[in-house]
């Protein structure tokens, strides 16, 4: 028996689920990887919007299409149960960061343009637990066929500091 699986066996209890807020942590994770949270949470999907990032001139000076995917993780039970606007989050909120992020100053990364969306949402609306935030590009020159390119980014209420 190889040590790893003798300290495994004798401290089998440190590597079992942790949940914080409804995010799921393996604390014997080498890497430290956060699991998606389950849970209730408002979805935006296929977001387009026409923007300027990107590191070449062309990108900054003629723009390009980006696509982005939004979950906001958040308790969805109050709204659920009274059927009113003002026991959840509209949509339409978080739809507006997206739009004033992408449409606005240029970036030169996707990861800087993806971080922005998701600790505005953070920060800006309390009740979100956690939020994903995708952001393609579906003209991008590469050889070959693809739909796009792009980054996705998770981010936990008070554990991405």
């Amino acid at each position: 028996m190889s040590c790893r699986t003798y300290l495994y066996r004798q401290f089998s209890c440190f590597f079992s689920d942790l949940t914080i807020h409804g995010i799921t942590q393996h604390q014997g994770s080498v890497t430290g990887h956060m699991d998606i949270p389950k849970g209730d949470k408002l979805v935006l999907r296929g977001l387009k919007f026409h923007g300027y990032h990107g590191v070449k001139p062309e990108e900054t000076k003629l723009g390009q299409k980006f696509l982005v995917d939004v979950d906001a993780w958040m308790d969805l039970r109050p709204a659920g149960k009274s059927d009113c606007l003002s026991d959840t989050l509209s949509y339409t909120d978080i739809y507006k960061i997206v739009k004033e992020i992408v449409e606005g100053p240029p970036r030169k990364l996707l990861e800087k343009v993806a971080e922005l969306i998701a600790s505005i949402t953070l920060d800006k609306y309390p009740q979100v637990s956690a939020v994903r935030v995708q952001v393609g590009k579906p003209h991008v020159a590469v050889q070959g066929s693809v739909d796009y390119l792009g980054v996705e980014i998770i981010r936990h209420r008070g554990l991405d500091g």
